[in-house]
């Protein structure tokens, strides 16, 4: 075992950033390309005919795995070495994107999102260690911006490309954008990247593994179930729900007793790492709903081409790109409370401006917000991430980057479960009294009744159907704006005053050590 410095060499510390960049713009794509998709999937004649539930669990799915699987990706780095991880990861990813792209029902879909979730769980972990183990202090917080701004790279990317093969080839070609990405990254990997692993092996934990897997499968059941089939008061919902709890709680518990846990909760004693991980899940939980509305919004309401909808998302993901440049700058002069957490009250006033969004809203002004929620978006995450992983020892950001990555991507899980949920049930509210005399399915979604009115001849059932939407979004906006109001008091509160540097482990103090594998 040799004691290890970060790589000193500016050069091949840019080729690291590359690939690890690269990577991570391969996530990011896959976790808003399918938004693109989620109308022509919707389709039963030009798609699957996928019901809102099974197009949940489809987006879902893969941030639930993506979630869970994180403990396990960094356990399997600090044993085996993260660039073995990490070109793990990859393959996987390329090897579900074929399945996907060529899935022959809505359930096979989604079981190749889970298996997608799973790749790209063993890719984020790594990527975050070897960041740490690369760059020196004084550099790292830059890097992690750099790393971070691939979240508005991979949104640009995906809808546009998205939309331009949905608009020429069928649904299933999103998926295969994936394909020379994750040749390009494996490449990268095999020739640029180091293989850090740490000097104690943690278990792979798969008690831990299968009670949160489960318990995170039994909460989005019982939501996504219950507001699609108009049944909460059905016995199966809440027992899905109060099972999902309790294998939860018995996650917690299982992982506090372990001395080296793969979701370490003795973490979150510090305020700021518990306060910080919190508001990037409300972030990722906006987010990922917000996408999920958005997407039926443009395609079924206003009636625009897959292509036109994927342009839509570029303000925000150019917001994105410079919100994670210029927070961490600003975070690193005035603090994190006053940058993000100002940042994160600008995004709970935006979701208060989709409440004025109808049919005819100008794309302009949609285009406008759209920039400042991507803008409000980075100026959050970069920022954050950086102050959170600056609360860790170096030993552990394994363990400190999984945590943080998996929260987010529960967050992914509870926003589509929830918002996803709210718009349904509130949409099927509304349209009832429309549907007199017209079978229960009509009233399914936005696009059975506009099928239906279709078929039936009846261009006011399709006002109706638009207009119930409209009254669904809104909703579902007021929900998330008080969420998001919610996370910047608490980051504020958490980082309102500075924090001394951090002190060393006593019972690590030589928190550098560690192999590299060749």
């Amino acid at each position: 075992m040799s004691s290890i410095d970060p790589i000193p060499d500016t050069r091949r510390q840019r080729r690291i950033l590359t690939v690890l960049v690269v990577s991570a713009v391969l996530i990011w794509i896959d976790s808003t390309v399918l938004g693109i998709a989620l109308e022509r999937l919707a389709d039963p004649v030009d798609g699957l005919g996928a019901t809102p539930g099974q197009l949940q669990w489809a987006i879902g799915i893969y941030s639930l795995l993506f979630a869970t699987a994180l403990f396990l990706a960094g356990a399997l780095g600090d044993r085996y070495g993260h660039r073995t991880v990490l070109m793990l990861g990859l393959l996987i990813f390329g090897i579900a994107s074929a399945w996907a792209a060529w899935a022959t029902g809505p359930t096979a879909l989604i079981l190749a999102r889970a298996t997608m979730g799973l790749g790209g769980a063993l890719i984020m972990p790594p990527s975050m260690a070897i960041i740490g183990w690369t760059f020196p202090p004084q550099r790292r917080a830059a890097a992690i911006a750099v790393w971070g701004s691939s979240a508005g790279v991979g949104v640009a990317v995906g809808p546009v490309l998205g939309g331009l093969l949905i608009d020429h080839f069928w649904w299933g070609s999103v998926f295969t954008i994936n394909l020379p990405i994750v040749a390009f990254g494996l490449i990268g990997a095999a020739l640029v990247l180091p293989n850090p692993r740490s000097p104690e092996r943690r278990r792979l934990d798969p008690i831990g593994l299968s009670l949160s897997t489960l318990g995170l499968l039994g909460v989005s059941y019982g939501l996504i179930e219950g507001g699609h089939q108009g049944g909460w008061d059905r016995w199966q919902v809440w027992a899905s729900i109060v099972a999902g709890v309790v294998l939860l709680a018995g996650f917690i518990v299982s992982e506090w007793r372990e001395e080296r846990p793969s979701f370490d909760p003795r973490l979150f004693r510090d305020r700021r790492f518990a306060a910080g991980n919190f508001t990037l899940s409300v972030v990722f939980l906006t987010l990922t709903g917000q996408s999920f509305y958005l997407a039926f919004y443009y395609q079924g309401a206003r009636g625009m081409s897959a292509l036109s909808a994927g342009l839509m998302s570029l303000p925000a993901a150019i917001g994105v790109i410079i919100g994670s440049q210029l927070g961490a700058r600003l975070a690193a002069r005035f603090g994190v409370a006053k940058v993000s957490g100002t940042a994160v009250l600008v995004l709970a006033a935006c979701f208060g401006l989709n409440l004025l969004y109808d049919v005819n809203t100008s794309l302009v002004w949609l285009g406008l917000v759209g920039g400042i929620v991507g803008l409000s978006i980075g100026m959050t995450t970069a920022p954050t991430t950086a102050a959170i992983m600056a609360t860790l020892p170096l030993d552990r950001m394994g363990a400190g980057s999984a945590v943080n990555n998996a929260l987010r991507q529960v967050g992914s899980v509870l926003g589509v479960a929830v918002l996803g949920t709210v718009v349904s049930s509130t949409y099927q509210d509304r349209i009832a009294p429309s549907l007199a005399g017209l079978p229960p399915a009509a009233g399914t979604s936005a696009e059975t009744t506009r099928h239906a009115a279709i078929a039936l001849g009846r261009p006011d059932l399709i006002q109706h159907a638009n207009d119930a939407f409209i009254h669904a979004m809104h909703v579902a906006a007021a929900v998330v704006g008080a969420i998001v109001l919610t996370g910047a008091i608490v980051l504020i509160l958490a980082f309102r005053t500075p924090k001394p540097p951090h002190s060393p482990d006593p019972t690590n103090p030589h928190p550098l050590n560690a192999r590299v594998a060749p």
